[in-house]
């Protein structure tokens, strides 16, 4: 549950604090102002449900960094790092894309690529797995972050979340409208949204954020199928791939800060599943297995 929770709290921050914002600067009034306006609400649903997502893409290297402590390798110090950067490079160029940033954090094993876009993305691998596997292995790993890259998973991601943001804004303040005018029925003289309104869409983009969540990681879980062939085809094989999901499988991989759990490697069994971002390591090896 902590993992779910704080999987989406960034991008539901985002939300809540622009939602704020349109309460505060009375532009809730302009949309409620002679009745519920559903364009006018629909086109603030866009504007802010994909500026949240946006914002998100825009500093995901930043945060990246941050968060994880990540240190970019400007300049390989020694032999482990001069092996890391050229295996990017070599795998970027296989991919056609421009060379990623390459960087190393402290941790359990994980890896992650992020970026606003193609020519400007990461690739971070953690010491627990630069260290705990073999370079065949690390290769196919750092083979499937360059896919996701190639795949322009991060912008497909970015737009699929800010179509879910808007359809969440969206009814959260049909709700919220819904409500207020319940609760202030026999009220005619006030006008405007009130504090039924701005109390229930809080709460709304919260719980409806929670639930869209299911649709988004439905997506996540797909694109790390995609990202493994991808793998594979970097290869030119589906062994190294399978021989590092197994390996995977038999560690713990350690949880990513909030804003890049959905970037590295998890995954969750049973219910929990519908907010993972990442299938069974079972159901990855099964598909690869199956393009030969």
């Amino acid at each position: 549950m902590k993992r779910m929770i704080l999987l989406f709290a960034t991008n539901i921050a985002i939300m809540v604090v622009l939602g704020i914002f349109v309460s505060v600067f009375g532009l809730n009034r302009f949309i409620t102002a002679n009745g519920l306006n559903l364009p006018m609400l629909l086109m603030f649903a866009a504007v802010l449900g994909f500026g949240g997502a946006f914002i998100s893409l825009a500093i995901s290297k930043w945060m990246a960094k941050i968060s994880t402590g990540a240190q970019v390798i400007a300049q390989p110090r020694n032999e482990d790092e001069r092996w890391l950067f050229d295996t990017v490079a070599k795998l970027a160029q296989r991919a056609q894309i421009a060379m990623p940033e390459v960087a190393i954090y402290e941790g359990e094993p994980n890896a992650f690529a992020t970026g606003p876009s193609k020519n400007n993305s990461l690739v971070a691998v953690s010491t627990g797995l630069l260290y705990s596997m073999t370079h065949r292995e690390i290769e196919a790993v750092l083979a499937h972050e360059v896919a996701h890259i190639k795949n322009g998973d991060m912008v497909t991601m970015t737009l699929i979340q800010g179509v879910v943001n808007t359809f969440v804004f969206f009814l959260a303040r049909v709700v919220g409208y819904l409500v207020d005018s319940f609760l202030r029925r026999n009220d005619e003289e006030s006008s405007g949204p009130g504090i039924g309104y701005m109390v229930t869409v809080i709460v709304c983009d919260i719980v409806f954020g929670i639930l869209a969540s299911v649709i988004v990681m439905y997506f996540s879980r797909q694109r790390e199928f995609r990202a493994d062939a991808g793998a594979a085809q970097l290869m030119g094989e589906t062994a190294p791939m399978v021989d590092a999901l197994r390996r995977l499988g038999g560690m713990q991989p350690n949880s990513l800060p909030s804003n890049m759990a959905a970037a590295g490697i998890s995954a969750k069994e049973g219910w929990s599943s519908l907010f993972s971002s990442h299938p069974a390591m079972a159901d990855r090896i099964a598909a690869l297995q199956a393009m030969r």
